[in-house]
């Protein structure tokens, strides 16, 4: 992976991270490392992914793509399923 794909994917996911956090609707139970953490980390699976499909990373409009359609579900899914509150015991109905 090159240095380029590495700072965008940084960029991207701190991005993506910051943005999920504040247009996503309802109180936060994830905190702030949490949300930049997941982006970072799904838009560097976003450019592996791309790249082990055998596009270049080199080719800037492609990996963008790749993760951002990686980081966008990650956060959701991390900010939405942080709120979830459980009963704390799975063995009672």
């Amino acid at each position: 992976m090159t240095g380029s794909a590495l700072l965008s994917a940084l960029a991207i996911g701190l991005g993506v991270g910051i943005v999920g956090r504040l247009v996503l609707p309802g109180p936060k139970a994830a905190p702030v490392w949490l949300t930049l953490a997941l982006g970072v980390a799904a838009a560097l699976l976003g450019s592996m992914t791309i790249r082990l499909f055998g596009v270049d990373v080199d080719h800037t409009f492609p990996r963008l793509l790749a993760q951002v359609g990686f980081a966008v579900p990650a956060v959701i899914l991390g900010v939405v399923t942080a709120g979830r509150r459980g009963t704390g015991d799975a063995t009672k109905p």
